[in-house]
């Protein structure tokens, strides 16, 4: 092999090489413009905050009228920014709730069938 063929192999073997990093260059320039898009895009979404609990934008919307009238349920995300005893409150009445709801499915049912009732079921009513 005469010698100038070296020079050529190896000219084109660093040719290749750079063009490999030009692409891969510009193929993870693009990717990164994606994420930074995207970054934007979730930071103007999530930029507002929800308002307070109970204080709906317009009325009607976030109510959620029982029998006991429990009032408004409070937006996804807002315990977040709650007092603890608030959340305490939250908890210890929709468990009530929860609870009530079920010993009156209990007695309606009992009731349908015609079974005797439990004696506290009948005394808590």
């Amino acid at each position: 092999m005469p010698w100038w063929s070296w020079i050529v192999i190896w000219i084109a073997l660093v040719a290749l090489s750079l063009l490999f990093f030009v692409v891969l260059g510009a193929r993870l320039f693009r990717q990164f413009m994606a994420t930074v898009k995207e970054l934007e895009a979730a930071g103007e979404r999530f930029s507002s905050f929800p308002s307070a609990p109970g204080h709906a934008d317009t009325p009607g919307t976030g109510t959620d009228e029982t029998a006991e009238g429990s009032g408004s349920l409070p937006e996804p995300g807002s315990a977040v920014f709650a007092s603890p005893v608030q959340m305490g409150h939250d908890y210890r009445a929709s468990k009530h709730a929860r609870q009530d709801a079920r010993r009156q499915r209990r007695i309606q049912r009992k009731a349908d069938r015609g079974q005797p009732q439990r004696l506290r079921d009948i005394e808590f009513r």
